[in-house]
């Protein structure tokens, strides 16, 4: 499936389990990314996101979202994308979840797996590639091997990938904190200059905006950083150290209450797992560091982790280490899907067909919650 530079990306990020769906079709007009869009939404689209935006809350809760709320999702993104199941396959980009090299982490992910497949060819989805999104992130940066670092919502996941597949017998590290973290801590930050917010959001546009990674934190604390921004509706607001005392909880969490490692050294201890694991005489293949989701575009962070694991890895493994920062920015993982459409090979090699899901499966979804 070749898709053409007028493609638009459309995400539902619903956290089932923690699990992300952003799905690819062929569309001719720009329907926006319906969680954080950065245009007004059509009411309708708006009562799409509210209605994601509540599985998502449930989901946080504990609660599980079921088969059929998944179909209504899917039903309804189609109707709004004005295009029809059967027009085109289908790749969908999933998140590192049940990230164990377990029998029941490996019953997990299938199950994802063939829940997704079920629902998508009841569609009449002709072919579907479900993909984790830290290999297509990869992809974007044009690379089959590395330790992909995905900063999400909720978690920060630390992937080693070798020639294309994630290596959970290595070892997968999750950090229990993300973009929502980063961006409560700055609300906190701004709350003690009486600065209050009821919307997230607000604080996350002034993240965006104004906030950055500090090369060498002690010697920021001295400088004068004080900038401005103008949130459309909301006035103009000005920052001082908090838009870098924001990202430095992702090296010292504590400073945010907290208790987990450290980004540099889940990095450092994945490398390590990396490189005692020997699956290549050439232990190289892990060096190449690649940052993706929207926080890792914070200016400074690349520059800063780089610095960090050449200071507490060993010489015979920190050299030759490089951070990446994010291709594409948020879209990268979108970019890697492309590169994985355009292979020629595309719908034998990386897809799941209808016919072929009946074979290699029991058709036995009901009752199936996410």
């Amino acid at each position: 499936m070749a898709i053409p530079h007028n493609y638009h990306l459309c995400e539902f990020m619903h956290n089932v389990l923690s699990f992300q769906v952003l799905l690819l079709l062929m569309v001719d007009r720009v329907i926006a990314s319906l969680v954080g869009a950065s245009i007004p939404l059509p009411l309708d689209a708006q009562q799409l996101f509210w209605n994601l935006a509540t599985l998502s809350h449930q989901c946080m809760q504990g609660f599980t979202i079921s088969f059929l709320q998944f179909i209504q999702v899917l039903t309804r993104c189609f109707h709004r994308m004005r295009v029809k199941p059967s027009s085109q396959p289908i790749i969908v980009i999933i998140p590192i979840c049940h990230c164990d090299d377990t029998e029941s982490a490996r019953a997990s992910r299938k199950q994802y797996r063939e829940t997704i497949y079920s629902v998508l060819f009841d569609m009449n989805v002709p072919a579907v590639c479900a993909i984790d999104q830290a290999v297509l992130a990869l992809y974007a940066a044009k690379r089959t091997s590395g330790i992909v670092v995905n900063i999400g919502f909720n978690v920060t996941s630390v992937v080693p990938i070798f020639q294309g597949k994630v290596m959970r017998e290595i070892g997968v590290e999750i950090v229990g904190q993300g973009a929502l973290k980063l961006t409560g801590f700055l609300r906190e930050l701004m709350q003690q200059r009486n600065m209050n917010f009821e919307s997230l959001y607000t604080v996350r546009t002034i993240k965006e905006k104004l906030c950055y990674v500090a090369v060498d934190y002690d010697a920021e604390l001295r400088k004068d950083t004080q900038a401005l921004c103008q949130i459309p509706g909301e006035g103009l607001f000005t920052l001082s150290k908090e838009r870098f005392q924001t990202g430095e909880i992702l090296f010292q969490p504590q400073m945010g209450g907290v208790r987990a490692m450290g980004l540099h050294r889940a990095v450092a201890l994945c490398m390590d797992h990396c490189f005692n694991a020997e699956i290549v005489s050439d232990d190289g293949w892990y060096k190449t560091v690649v940052l993706a989701g929207g926080t890792s575009c914070l200016p400074g962070l690349p520059e800063r982790l780089e610095k960090e694991l050449h200071k507490i890895l060993p010489p015979s493994m920190s050299e030759g280490v490089k951070v990446l920062p994010p291709p594409y920015g948020v879209d990268s993982a979108w970019f890697g899907a492309k590169i994985v459409s355009n292979v020629s090979t595309f719908i034998d090699a990386w897809c799941m067909t209808k016919k072929r899901f009946r074979q290699k499966f029991r058709r036995n979804t009901s009752g199936r919650t996410w």
